[in-house]
């Protein structure tokens, strides 16, 4: 039974390791934007974008090695390897932006609730993207 599990576990390390991460991730993202949007009255777009920056930081120092496994730290592997990781998640922050932008500032819903359900959406894309396009397998 044991092995079976770390079987299983060594074969979908990858969804495994990105979904605590990407939890650990959401959690880092939020931890900047609730100061920033309850405390500071920030909208929630600008708030979005701070916590964006953030974790976008701590996403690449925690996938590359313990997601991905890629623990080249040369200039010449990271240089183009976070130029792609940080593409990716500007496409995906963008649409979380643009979500909260008009569910919250423009229409007034609540900024804590669609900041949670937006950061559902960014894990599955950043997942997809990083998978396919940042570090995938040579």
């Amino acid at each position: 039974m044991i092995q079976t599990i770390k079987k299983l576990m060594e074969k979908h390390w990858d969804i495994i390791s990105y979904l605590f991460f990407g939890v650990c991730t959401t959690i880092v993202n939020y931890l900047i934007y609730i100061p920033c949007y309850n405390l500071w009255g920030l909208s929630a777009t600008v708030s979005n974008m701070i916590a964006w920056v953030v974790a976008v930081a701590f996403a690449y120092l925690t996938n590359k090695p313990f997601v991905f496994r890629s623990n080249d730290w040369s200039a010449k592997t990271v240089i183009p390897e976070l130029t792609r990781f940080v593409g990716c998640r500007i496409g995906s922050g963008a649409a979380e932006t643009v979500i909260l932008l008009l569910t919250v500032d423009l229409m007034g819903w609540n900024g804590n609730i669609w900041k949670l359900f937006t950061q559902v959406m960014v894990v599955v894309l950043n997942y997809i993207g990083s998978k396919l396009l940042v570090f995938r397998k040579k």
